[in-house]
């Protein structure tokens, strides 16, 4: 296997409001997630669901008004940083989703490297051939771990996601020979990503930002040092 790529710091959820984006682009992530949806055609970055004719958007843990005003992914992409990767979590089933999101990135934004990703692989095929586009390949248990094995041969824009609750170091390995870029959830403690590390994953999905910062704080400390992998 080729040299390790630099460890990824994910900030879970950060996009979905514009001040938490500036809060995880101050942390320093090298990825900040957005989940978004494709309502009524217009490309709304949520995490929280409708209710059909219910004027509520619901949560696991949450109601809101429907009538609140909503993130738009161009408003999103706009607010960003140049240098920030959104990854972008497509949600739902509505089957325009992927195409709007092409189409609004390219209007506002041509050109900018980002990452999509979904448990809904088909909704990833469009992006497939853009080389600034990391394809993330979301896995949540057993049997799209053995799909993903199948589906992916080892191209340097894939990436996987998966829960740490399914990995272990062997099985670390036999995903990074189908995908390059193998990045796990939900990671908010230092206990479980020193664990994670060492089973030799690239990237950690963190709801924490004190997380976030502890990886990149570490990787500047390795480069100051020119010391190897590993964490103290």
């Amino acid at each position: 296997m080729s040299a390790d790529p630099p460890f990824l710091a994910i900030a879970h959820r950060y996009g979905n409001g514009l001040r938490q984006l500036h809060r995880a682009e101050d942390a320093g992530a090298d990825l900040v997630e957005a989940d978004v949806w494709l309502y009524r055609g217009r490309l709304e970055v949520r995490h929280s669901k409708t209710m059909g004719p219910v004027p509520l958007l619901w949560d696991r843990w949450s109601l809101e008004p429907a009538s609140r005003a909503r993130l738009s992914l161009a408003a999103l992409v706009q607010a960003a940083a140049p240098g920030t990767e959104l990854m972008l979590d497509l949600k739902g089933a509505a089957p325009g989703l992927p195409g709007a999101v092409l189409g609004e990135m390219e209007r506002v934004a041509p050109g900018r490297s980002y990452a999509v990703c979904s448990q809904g692989w088909q909704l990833l095929t469009p992006f497939e051939p853009l080389p600034h586009v990391r394809v993330v390949h979301s896995v949540g248990n057993v049997r799209a771990l053995r799909d993903v094995l199948n589906r992916l041969s080892g191209e340097s824009h894939h990436a996987i996601s998966i829960n740490q609750k399914l990995l272990d170091a062997a099985l670390v390995r036999e995903l990074r020979q189908a995908a390059p870029t193998v990045m796990t959830w939900p990671i908010n403690s230092l206990e479980r990503l020193a664990r994670v590390r060492n089973w030799g994953v690239t990237g950690a999905i963190s709801d924490r930002l004190a997380i976030v910062r502890t990886i990149v704080g570490a990787r500047g400390d390795r480069e100051a040092t020119g010391s190897g992998k590993g964490m103290e």
